[in-house]
């Protein structure tokens, strides 16, 4: 299962972002109550105040009864001097706005039943504007009118919120520590399979565990990579309730698989029993039934974004590491040719695609954050609300997100280091110590292109060289270069592999470059 959703998931996860809108904030008094609202504007238009304190209070009309495309029916007596609401729909912004100022208002709202958008208008209207204008939810208006049975009062502002936020650290932790446990868990594994066949000959293959080990078959895996993001691109509504409903049983298999990990070196009880000569374990039927209830949750409340993104992050944290754990590179030359097309086709669709699409938006930014914005999101991204965007956080959660992708295919080679401080018996683990040290770097570095750009990166344009490099460097450093590249002493040990399949590096070697070799 954890295989299907890879393939289905991995061509869209490859995007480090942080979502930005033009939102402000709508604030409604009167003599002993108040409150905010959320408002979209366009700083094109009268810039808003940053401050509530700065910004200027005016009289509140509603006039939601006329979309004032003209001034037929308003006497300008009433609106002269006051902040006004009127209806969205039938003429521009900048008509309705000219059509305010001329009647002496100070403020324009537009009330929107639909959602809300930037409001825009040719660069030559702007100038003519010296009004502010903003859109709100009707529905916001309506509550507005229960609250303050009376005379409004409002102020408009927009609060800045500083680039660097919070939410940033935040993912930054949960990126390294995953890629970091999954590559431990996946070299715990493999000293386990060693140790386990009595130190002498083949360590025996777990049946759920993948090998990649032919260039071709990664060519041909990155390649129905690419047709897949394709596909989701132009048929997302049809695809994305199978990909959520496959995350939701992958992720509860993936949730099982770390928890029953960890109580097993708690030496957690099972408690089995039998059922006509079937063993059934009494720990794993309540794991399972636990894990399966989290993600059902999380399938039925997954567009509550108010604290759903703590349940997804959770899963996605999961999901990596069971990644990690069951797909396994077999030398360094796998990593190098994946990681690089992987490089190549996370900057493809970033960077190129924009220019082949109508809309201008890039394939892969389209398919990860949905052709709708109230619309359903696939599950691929890490997700932690921004802390600071007070203003943006009124008209709806705002996140910092980075893709499950820029987790697992690093995460792919630091698991390959592990595993290869495994085989050669280093204690230091100094192959898997540095490439989490890079990880770390190229993390910080791609947050920082991000901040200084003030737009989303592929994350991998800059992990990749970072942990290649760092591999790279080691192993020459040590004199393992050709040992690291060929990968392991012993066979591929995938069990429908041919089994007379020649090792990938001679046995019997004498030039003593491994300790501790098991073959």
């Amino acid at each position: 299962m954890e295989r299907a959703v890879g393939f289905l998931v991995l061509p869209l996860v490859f995007f480090a972002s942080q979502i930005n809108c033009q939102e402000a904030i709508l604030h409604i008094s009167n003599e002993s109550t108040n409150k905010e609202y959320c408002i979209v504007h366009n700083q094109s238009w009268t810039p808003l105040s940053q401050t509530l304190d700065d910004a200027l209070q005016y009289p509140l009309v509603n006039m939601t009864f006329t979309v004032l495309c003209n001034t037929s029916g308003v006497v300008p007596g009433v609106v002269k001097g006051k902040a006004l609401v009127v209806m969205r729909g039938d003429c521009d912004f900048s008509q309705k706005a000219l059509v305010a100022q001329s009647l002496g208002a100070t403020t324009l709202l537009i009330a929107s039943k639909t959602l809300l958008i930037t409001p825009s208008a040719n660069d030559s209207e702007y100038a003519k504007i010296s009004i502010p204008l903003a859109l709100m939810r009707y529905r916001d208006f309506i509550e507005a009118q229960q609250v303050f049975s009376g005379r409004m009062q409002v102020k408009l502002y927009a609060p800045p919120h500083p680039k660097i936020d919070a939410s940033i650290i935040v993912m930054l932790l949960i990126a390294i520590v995953t890629v970091a446990l999954g590559g431990f868990w996946s070299g715990t594994c493999e000293r386990d399979r060693m140790n386990g066949d009595g130190g002498g000959g083949e360590s025996k293959a777990d049946p759920k565990e993948l090998f990649l080990y032919s260039p071709l078959k990664v060519v041909i895996f990155v390649a129905m990579m690419c047709g897949m993001l394709v596909l989701m691109y132009f048929f997302y509504n049809i695809m994305v309730h199978f990909i959520i409903a496959i995350f939701c049983l992958a992720s509860a298999s993936a949730l099982f698989s770390c928890v029953d990990a960890v109580m097993e070196i708690l030496s957690c009880p099972s408690g089995s029993f039998s059922i006509k000569n079937y063993n059934f374990s009494v720990r794993s039927l309540i794991l399972a039934a636990v894990c399966i209830s989290i993600a059902v949750v999380w399938g039925v409340y997954r567009n509550e974004d108010r604290w759903i993104w703590i349940l997804q992050d959770f899963l996605g944290v999961a999901f990596c590491l069971n990644f990690m754990k069951t797909i396994s590179l077999s030398n360094f030359k796998i990593c190098v040719i994946l990681l690089s097309l992987l490089l190549v086709y996370d900057v493809f669709f970033v960077f190129i695609t924009p220019f082949f699409t109508k809309n201008g938006v890039s394939i892969m930014v389209q398919v990860a954050l949905g052709p709708d914005a109230s619309g359903e999101k696939l599950p691929v991204v890490m997700r932690v609300p921004r802390f600071s965007a007070w203003a943006q956080n009124l008209c709806g959660m705002q996140f910092s997100i980075l893709g499950y992708g820029d987790i697992i295919i690093p995460g792919l080679l630091v698991a390959y280091c592990s595993r290869f401080d495994v085989w050669i018996n280093s204690s230091r683990k100094i192959y898997f110590v540095s490439c989490c040290i890079a990880y770390l770097l190229g993390m910080i570095v791609t947050f920082a292109v991000m901040l200084l750009s003030g737009m989303g990166q592929p994350a991998l344009l800059y992990l990749v060289p970072f942990t290649l490099t760092a591999s790279a460097v080691v192993a020459a450093c040590r004199g393992e270069m050709r040992q690291f590249w060929a990968g392991t002493t012993y066979m591929v040990r995938r069990p429908v592999l041919d089994s007379s399949r020649e090792p990938l590096l001679p046995e019997g070697r004498t030039d003593g470059a491994l300790e501790g070799e098991v073959c």
